[in-house]
């Protein structure tokens, strides 16, 4: 379904950006009424009015507004591949002539 394994990396990989960027963490900061925005709100209340650096919303951020390091990269095209492989196996019944008689 997905084709190679490079295939599904570069897929995983591009979605990235493409999906942080729909839930609303942008290159120009948080974008008003987004997912984004209501989880920098709920991140807010929770540390008394700020977000802590170093939280999911601040690293959301951070990949959203300058994109992923090459660490990140590879590891989230691992693990798309992994996850892409999982997902396109299929299991072949064993065959009638391996039952027992």
């Amino acid at each position: 379904l997905w084709g190679t394994l490079e295939t599904r990396h570069a897929v995983a990989v591009g979605a990235v950006p493409v999906v942080l960027g729909t839930l609303g963490f942008t290159a120009a900061g948080i974008a008003a009424g987004s997912v984004a925005a209501k989880m920098m709100s709920a991140a807010a209340v929770a540390n008394a009015g700020g977000v802590v650096a170093g939280s999911l919303v601040a690293t959301l951020q951070s990949v959203g507004a300058a994109g992923l390091a090459m660490s990140s990269k590879v590891l989230l095209g691992t693990v798309g591949s992994a996850f892409g492989a999982l997902v396109t196996f299929k299991k072949t019944p064993p065959s009638s002539s391996a039952e027992p008689k």
